[in-house]
Order: C-alpha cells, then sequence, then structure tokens
C-alpha cells in the first residue's frame, strides 16, 4: 500500500541524500562551535588566571616599595625638621624651644592638610554617582548608610 501511494522514499535518491548531508554538516558545524567555544572560554579562564597572578605579583611589589618611599620619605622629613631647626637656632639666634615649636607647628600644619586631602579623597570612594543611577532605575535606595526604618 504504502508502495501505490509513493509515500516511502528510497534512501538512495539525491533529494533524501542531500537532506541527510545537510543535517550531517549542521551538526558537524554545531559541534566545531561548541568546541570553539570551550576553547576559547579555557584560553580566557587561562589568561584571567595569569593576569590575576600578575597583578598579585605587582601588588605585592608595590606594596614593598611604598614602604620603602614611607621609610625613606620619614627620614628626608626629619632631617627637614632638624635642618630647620638648627637654622633658626644658629642663624636667627632663636631659642633652642622656640625653634622646636616652629619646627612642630610646621609639622602640624602639613598633618592637617594632609588629613583634609585623605577625607576629600575618601569621599570619592562612596562611589556616589553609581549609587544614584542604580537608584534612578530602582535598584537600590541611593544611600545604603541610611535606613529609615520603613523598608520591609
Amino acid at each position: 500500500m504504502t508502495e501505490a501511494s509513493g509515500t516511502e522514499r528510497d534512501p538512495e535518491t539525491p533529494a533524501h541524500r542531500d537532506l541527510l548531508d545537510a543535517i550531517h554538516e549542521v551538526g558537524a558545524a554545531g559541534r566545531s562551535g561548541v568546541a570553539a567555544a570551550k576553547q576559547a572560554g579555557e584560553s580566557l579562564r587561562a589568561l584571567v588566571a595569569a593576569d590575576i597572578a600578575l597583578a598579585r605579583s605587582a601588588f605585592g611589589r608595590a606594596a614593598a616599595f611604598t614602604a620603602v618611599a614611607i621609610v625613606f620619605g620619614a627620614t628626608a622629613w626629619l632631617l627637614l625638621s632638624a635642618a630647620l631647626v638648627a637654622v633658626l637656632v644658629a642663624w636667627l639666634h632663636w631659642s633652642w624651644p622656640l625653634a622646636l615649636l616652629v619646627a612642630a607647628i610646621a609639622n602640624l600644619v602639613v598633618t592637617a592638610l594632609a588629613a583634609w586631602r585623605v577625607t576629600v579623597y575618601f569621599e570619592h570612594t562612596r562611589m556616589q554617582a553609581t549609587r544614584r543611577q542604580l537608584a534612578r532605575v530602582g535598584i537600590g535606595d541611593g544611600d545604603g548608610d541610611q535606613s529609615d526604618g520603613a523598608s520591609p
């Protein structure tokens, strides 16, 4: 009955063979794409791991050189303060307590200026612009430091 109706197809007909070949080619291309994506992902993971290792090493070295800079900067500042005291005593004939007081006041002024700049820069760590943008799209409340008690 099926032969009479013509619904059974011969697997050797050109149309059927072309369709099977196309399906196999699509499957092979899909497998090739998945393999390429997997390889790209593994390469990206290796790159990120290497980049993190480099950053970790660089951070350690930067911390070490920062410590060296702080030590030598503090030493230089102490020597400059001592030179200031020596100049005030030797050339201006000030008393030792007065010269030390002037050096201490100069150090306090520099310390106050540095502390003021630190507070200004720490304000940048609050990421206010990002908080405003997130609040604009409805994520967060705009300021995570305050709670008004009305939130659930």
